[in-house]
C-alpha cells in the first residue's frame, strides 16, 4: 500500500469531502460512517474533529460511541476480565446496534435511533431518550473492532498501527486486548477491507491512502 503525509487537519477536511459526496441530492438518506482503530490510535478523537468540520460545512450529525453498545458485564467477563477472545467476539452487542442505530437508517426507516444503550462503568442501562434524525444527518461510529461485522456502512475509516506501535502505546492495563488486535487484523484485514486507511503509528505525523 502507498500512504502519504498528512496533517491531521487537511486529514479531516478529505475525510469530510468524502462523506459530503455520500449525500443524495434528495437528502433522503442517513450516511453512515465508521472511524475504527484501536484506543491507543485516538478513533474517538478523529470522529470528533471530523464531526466538528461536518458541523460547519452546514451537516447534521449523530455521534455513536462503540462503547456505548458494550454487552452487560455478566456477558462481557463470562470467561474472566482478561480473555482476548471474547473482547473481539463479545463485548460489542452488534445486535443491539443494528436494531437501534442501523436497521432505522436503512431506505424507507423511521430515522430514530438509540445513541447509547449500556453504561459500561455502571453496568446499567443508560436510559438515553431516543433522537430523530433529520434526513442526510451524518452517523458516525467509532471504537475498536468495528469492521468484519456486516454493519451497512457507506465509509469506512481504519486507523492502522504496526504491532510494536500498538503494544507500545497501549496502557499497561489494557495489553490483554493485544491478541484480539493480532486476531482482527488476521482475519478481518481491516488495512484492506476499509475505504480510507490512515497509518498513526506516530500520532503526531499521519499517513494516509486518501486521494
Amino acid at each position: 500500500m502507498r500512504l502519504h503525509p498528512i496533517s491531521w487537519t487537511r486529514l479531516t477536511e478529505q475525510l469530510a469531502d468524502r462523506v459530503e459526496q455520500l449525500m443524495p441530492a434528495d437528502g433522503g438518506q442517513w450516511p453512515r460512517v465508521a472511524v475504527d482503530g484501536a484506543g491507543a490510535a485516538g478513533p474517538g478523537r478523529l470522529a470528533e474533529a471530523l464531526a466538528d468540520e461536518l458541523r460547519l460545512r452546514g451537516r447534521a450529525v449523530q455521534r455513536i460511541r462503540a462503547q456505548g453498545f458494550l454487552r452487560p458485564a455478566s456477558i462481557r467477563l463470562e470467561y474472566g476480565h482478561q480473555d482476548a477472545d471474547a473482547y473481539l467476539d463479545l463485548w460489542l452487542d452488534t445486535n443491539a446496534l443494528f436494531r437501534e442505530v442501523f436497521t432505522p437508517l436503512d431506505p424507507g426507516g423511521s430515522g430514530k435511533v438509540l445513541p447509547d444503550l449500556w453504561d459500561p462503568r455502571t453496568d446499567r442501562a443508560t436510559r438515553s431518550p431516543y433522537r430523530q434524525l433529520a434526513p442526510g444527518t451524518v452517523v458516525l461510529l467509532d471504537g475498536p473492532l468495528l469492521l468484519g461485522r456486516w454493519f451497512p456502512f457507506d465509509l469506512t475509516v481504519h486507523l492502522l498501527m504496526s504491532p510494536p506501535a500498538l503494544a507500545r502505546r497501549t496502557p499497561d492495563a489494557e495489553q490483554w486486548t493485544l491478541p484480539a488486535f493480532a486476531r482482527y487484523d488476521a482475519q478481518v484485514r481491516p488495512a484492506e477491507s476499509a475505504d480510507v486507511l490512515v497509518r498513526v503509528d506516530d500520532p503526531n505525523h499521519p499517513a494516509t491512502d486518501l486521494s
